[in-house]
Protein backbone atom coordinates (compact mmCIF):
# COMPACT_ATOMS: atom_id res chain seq x y z
CA UNK A 1 0.00 0.00 0.00
CA UNK A 2 1.29 3.45 -0.93
CA UNK A 3 1.76 6.01 1.81
CA UNK A 4 -0.36 9.15 1.53
CA UNK A 5 1.44 12.29 0.35
CA UNK A 6 2.10 15.27 2.60
CA UNK A 7 3.33 18.45 0.91
CA UNK A 8 5.24 20.79 3.22
CA UNK A 9 5.45 24.31 1.81
CA UNK A 10 8.24 26.15 3.62
CA UNK A 11 8.62 29.62 2.15
CA UNK A 12 10.35 31.30 5.08
CA UNK A 13 10.93 28.60 7.70
CA UNK A 14 12.78 29.45 10.87
CA UNK A 15 11.32 26.48 12.72
CA UNK A 16 12.42 22.84 13.12
CA UNK A 17 12.52 20.49 10.15
CA UNK A 18 9.32 18.48 10.64
CA UNK A 19 9.95 16.11 7.72
CA UNK A 20 11.02 13.22 10.04
CA UNK A 21 7.87 13.81 12.12
CA UNK A 22 5.65 13.64 9.03
CA UNK A 23 7.40 10.46 7.88
CA UNK A 24 7.03 8.90 11.34
CA UNK A 25 3.30 9.66 11.15
CA UNK A 26 3.11 7.57 7.97
CA UNK A 27 3.43 10.04 5.11
CA UNK A 28 5.50 10.22 1.97
CA UNK A 29 6.80 13.80 2.06
CA UNK A 30 7.61 16.42 -0.55
CA UNK A 31 9.11 19.71 0.69
CA UNK A 32 8.87 22.78 -1.51
CA UNK A 33 10.07 26.34 -0.86
CA UNK A 34 8.44 28.10 -3.84
CA UNK A 35 4.68 28.56 -3.84
CA UNK A 36 4.40 28.48 -7.62
CA UNK A 37 6.12 25.07 -7.70
CA UNK A 38 3.98 23.91 -4.74
CA UNK A 39 0.81 24.75 -6.64
CA UNK A 40 2.06 22.72 -9.59
CA UNK A 41 2.70 19.76 -7.28
CA UNK A 42 -0.78 20.13 -5.75
CA UNK A 43 -2.43 19.99 -9.18
CA UNK A 44 -0.38 17.00 -10.28
CA UNK A 45 -0.06 14.93 -7.10
CA UNK A 46 -3.24 15.85 -5.17
CA UNK A 47 -1.66 15.49 -1.70
CA UNK A 48 -3.67 14.14 1.22
CA UNK A 49 -2.24 16.85 3.49
CA UNK A 50 -0.57 20.20 2.92
CA UNK A 51 1.31 21.98 5.67
CA UNK A 52 2.01 25.62 4.82
CA UNK A 53 2.90 28.92 6.44
CA UNK A 54 0.82 32.09 6.51
CA UNK A 55 3.29 34.85 5.69
CA UNK A 56 1.47 38.17 5.61
CA UNK A 57 2.63 40.21 2.64
CA UNK A 58 1.48 43.81 2.85
CA UNK A 59 2.65 44.54 -0.69
CA UNK A 60 -0.10 42.34 -2.19
CA UNK A 61 -3.01 44.49 -3.36
CA UNK A 62 -5.74 41.86 -3.55
CA UNK A 63 -4.47 39.08 -1.29
CA UNK A 64 -2.99 38.66 2.17
CA UNK A 65 -0.34 36.09 1.24
CA UNK A 66 0.68 33.43 -1.24
CA UNK A 67 -1.24 30.96 0.98
CA UNK A 68 -4.40 32.57 -0.34
CA UNK A 69 -3.31 31.81 -3.91
CA UNK A 70 -2.57 28.21 -2.93
CA UNK A 71 -6.01 27.83 -1.38
CA UNK A 72 -7.66 28.78 -4.66
CA UNK A 73 -6.09 25.60 -6.10
CA UNK A 74 -6.75 23.45 -3.02
CA UNK A 75 -10.44 24.31 -2.85
CA UNK A 76 -10.91 22.08 -5.91
CA UNK A 77 -9.56 19.11 -3.92
CA UNK A 78 -12.15 18.36 -1.21
CA UNK A 79 -10.16 15.44 0.23
CA UNK A 80 -6.99 17.48 0.81
CA UNK A 81 -6.52 18.68 4.38
CA UNK A 82 -4.54 21.86 5.05
CA UNK A 83 -2.58 22.69 8.19
CA UNK A 84 -1.30 26.23 8.61
CA UNK A 85 1.45 27.71 10.79
CA UNK A 86 1.28 31.45 11.55
CA UNK A 87 2.79 34.15 13.72
CA UNK A 88 0.49 35.42 16.46
CA UNK A 89 1.35 39.01 15.50
CA UNK A 90 -0.39 38.46 12.15
CA UNK A 91 -3.56 36.98 13.64
CA UNK A 92 -5.67 39.94 12.47
CA UNK A 93 -4.59 39.46 8.85
CA UNK A 94 -4.95 35.68 9.14
CA UNK A 95 -8.56 36.16 10.31
CA UNK A 96 -9.35 37.59 6.86
CA UNK A 97 -8.21 34.33 5.30
CA UNK A 98 -10.15 32.27 7.85
CA UNK A 99 -13.31 34.12 6.85
CA UNK A 100 -12.98 32.69 3.34
CA UNK A 101 -11.18 29.35 3.76
CA UNK A 102 -11.34 26.58 6.30
CA UNK A 103 -8.31 24.66 7.47
CA UNK A 104 -8.01 21.31 9.17
CA UNK A 105 -5.85 22.83 11.90
CA UNK A 106 -3.90 26.01 12.56
CA UNK A 107 -0.85 26.32 14.80
CA UNK A 108 0.71 29.50 16.09
CA UNK A 109 4.48 29.64 16.41
CA UNK A 110 6.20 28.04 18.18
CA UNK A 111 4.63 24.81 16.93
CA UNK A 112 4.55 22.10 19.58
CA UNK A 113 5.88 18.92 18.00
CA UNK A 114 3.70 16.53 20.01
CA UNK A 115 0.50 18.34 18.99
CA UNK A 116 1.60 18.38 15.36
CA UNK A 117 2.52 14.69 15.48
CA UNK A 118 -0.89 13.79 16.92
CA UNK A 119 -2.63 15.88 14.25
CA UNK A 120 -0.79 14.42 11.25
CA UNK A 121 -0.87 10.87 12.64
CA UNK A 122 -4.67 11.07 12.83
CA UNK A 123 -4.79 12.33 9.24
CA UNK A 124 -2.50 9.53 8.03
CA UNK A 125 -4.90 6.98 9.50
CA UNK A 126 -8.05 8.52 8.03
Amino acid sequence: MTKPLLLAVIEIGGYPNFRPLYERAGFRVIVESRMRKAMSIIKKEKPAVIVAEFNFQSDFRDRTSSLESMMSVVERLPDTQVIVFYEREYAHQFERLLAVHSFHRVFTFPVHEQELLECVTALARS
